[in-house]
C-alpha cells in the first residue's frame, strides 16, 4: 500500500523528469554525457549504519550525562548484519559504486588487538560488492575512534598518526586488494569549519560532555575524533594532517596501485561585495589541507550548500531561498561550484565522495539530484578529470548530533523492522546513473 506522502513524491518525481526534458529538447538525441567509467554510487559510514558500535569513543559520548547528542545510535539501521540487502540496493538503483567507512573500534577494540573475525567481516563486504559489480570505495576513519585512543588523548597525542598508521596497515595487507579506492581520514578539516558555526553555549555544553566522558574514564582528559575542543584545533590539525600522510604510505606500502586521497568538507564560498572575508576563510577551512591533498590521486569532495561572504562573516541565506531540515541553502550549482575550486587549488582529480540534502520532501530531492548533476556535467565537459559521484546517503541513518531527524537517504529505514523503502528520488538517480548522462 502506496501512502499519501509516498504518492505525492512520486508524481512529484515524475513531474520533474518531464519538466527536465521539455527544458533540454535535444536532449533525448543529443545526452549531456559524464566520462566513460564514471562512478555512480552512494555513501554511508559505520557508525551512522552499523549499529552497537559500543567500543567507540561517540557510544560513550551518546550515554554520558550530559550529552549533546539527541539520541544514542543504538541498533542504527542494522548494516553490520544487513549489509547484503544495502548492497542488492545499490546494484537494483543501477548504481556501480558504494562508498563505506571502517570501524576502527571493531578491528582494534584494544590497543595492538587486531580482530580477525572483523577484518573479514568487512573482507566480506568488500567481496560482496565486487560480486555485484560495484566498486568499493573505502574510508579508513569516518568520525569515530575506539574508545582506547580516546582516553589516551585523541588527535591531540604526538604519536595518534603513528598509531593511526599501524590500523591502516593492518587492515590494508587484509583488505586493500580488492578495494577499487581509499581514503585515509572523513572530513578532517571539519574541526576548522565548527569552531565558527557553533556558539559559545555549545562549546560550554561540549566541554561539559566530555568531561562527563573523562569522570566515566576515570581520566583527566577525554579526547574525540569529530568534536574536539575548538581550542585544540591547531594540534589535532597538525596530526590529523600527519595522520593521513603516514596512513597513506602505509596502505601504498601494501598495494601501491591503489588509489588514495581524503574526503574534504567544502562549501561553495561565495564573496559579496567589497573586502570579503571569504579568500580568509577558504585559507582557514581549507588551505592546509588542499596543500596535502597536493600529494594524493585524487581528493574527495564533500559539498552540501553554499555559503555568502560579507565583509564582516557569513551572511544570512537569500531572501526566499529553500532551505534543508539542517537549515542550509538549497543551491544546485554548489557542488559545481566547489568541485571547480578544489581542482584548481590542487590540481588532482575530483571524486564527489558526498552531496545531498536533508528533506522530508523528496521530490525536491530528486530535483536537486537533477539540477545539481547538470551542473556537475558541465565540469566534466571542460575537461575537469572527474572519478565519480556518491550520494549521501543510502539510507536514512543517524546523524549525528541530530539523531534520527534528518533524512539524507534514497531510501528510508523502518527503525523496528529495519526494512529498506526506495525512494522516488533513488529512480531518478539510478536513472542518471544507467544513462551516464543528464
Amino acid at each position: 500500500m502506496i501512502d499519501r506522502r509516498t504518492l505525492l513524491a512520486a508524481v512529484g518525481a515524475s513531474a520533474l523528469s518531464a519538466r527536465l526534458a521539455r527544458a533540454t529538447g535535444k536532449e533525448a538525441a543529443t545526452p549531456r554525457r559524464f566520462p566513460r567509467g564514471f562512478l555512480w554510487g552512494a555513501a554511508t559510514a559505520g557508525h551512522q549504519v552499523e549499529g552497537n558500535n559500543v567500543a567507540s569513543d561517540l557510544w560513550l559520548l551518546e550515554h554520558v550525562k550530559p550529552t549533546l547528542f539527541a539520541e544514542p545510535s543504538g541498533d542504527a539501521c542494522n548494516s553490520f548484519e544487513l549489509w547484503p540487502i544495502d548492497l542488492d540496493l545499490v546494484r537494483t538503483l543501477g548504481l556501480n559504486a558504494y562508498r563505506f567507512s571502517l570501524e576502527w573500534a571493531r578491528i582494534e577494540p584494544e590497543p595492538g588487538l587486531f580482530s580477525i573475525a572483523m577484518l573479514d567481516h568487512y573482507k566480506a563486504v568488500i567481496d560482496g560488492c565486487r560480486a555485484r559489480a560495484i566498486t568499493p570505495i573505502v574510508t579508513f576513519s569516518h568520525g569515530t575512534t575506539p574508545r582506547w585512543f580516546a582516553a589516551r588523548g585523541s588527535w591531540q597525542e604526538r604519536d595518534s598518526p603513528e598509531l593511526f598508521a599501524r590500523f591502516c596497515d593492518r587492515a590494508a595487507r587484509h583488505l586493500a586488494g580488492a578495494i577499487g579506492y581509499a581514503t585515509t581520514l572523513n572530513e578532517p578539516n571539519g574541526i576548522n569549519i565548527m569552531a565558527d558555526v557553533f556558539p559559545p553555549q555549545f562549546v560550554e555544553r561540549l566541554r561539559a560532555m566530555t568531561a562527563a566522558a573523562s569522570r566515566a574514564c576515570g581520566l583527566a582528559k577525554f579526547g574525540t575524533a569529530m568534536i574536539t575542543d575548538f581550542k585544540d584545533a591547531p594540534i589535532v590539525q597538525a596530526n590529523l594532517i600527519a595522520a593521513h600522510k603516514a596512513g597513506r604510505s602505509a596502505i601504498k606500502a601494501v598495494r601501491g596501485d591503489l588509489p588514495i586521497g581524503f574526503n574534504l568538507a567544502l562549501q561553495d564560498d561565495e564573496a559579496v561585495g567589497p573586502n570579503s572575508v571569504r579568500d580568509a576563510k577558504r585559507a582557514a577551512y581549507y588551505g592546509a589541507w588542499l596543500e596535502a591533498a597536493k600529494s594524493d590521486d585524487f581528493l574527495g569532495v564533500q559539498n552540501y550548500t553554499r555559503v555568502r561572504w560579507g565583509d564582516h562573516g557569513a551572511l544570512p541565506p537569500p531572501a526566499g531561498a529553500k532551505l534543508s531540515m539542517m537549515g542550509q541553502e538549497i543551491y544546485p550549482p554548489s557542488l559545481a561550484n566547489a568541485v571547480r575550486f578544489a581542482h584548481s587549488a590542487t590540481a588532482v582529480p575530483i571524486m564527489v565522495s558526498e552531496h545531498g540534502v536533508a528533506t522530508n520532501d523528496d521530490a525536491a530531492r530528486a530535483e536537486f539530484i537533477s539540477d545539481s548533476l547538470v551542473e556537475l556535467q558541465k565540469v566534466a565537459a571542460e575537461g575537469l578529470p572527474l572519478e565519480g559521484y556518491l550520494h549521501w546517503s543510502l539510507i536514512d541513518n543517524f546523524e549525528w548530533f541530530s539523531g534520527y531527524g534528518p533524512k539524507f537517504g534514497l531510501c528510508s529505514v523502518d527503525r523496528t523492522s529495519f526494512k529498506r523503502t526506495r525512494k522516488p528520488s533513488a529512480g531518478v538517480l539510478g536513472a542518471i546513473a544507467r544513462r551516464n548522462a543528464v
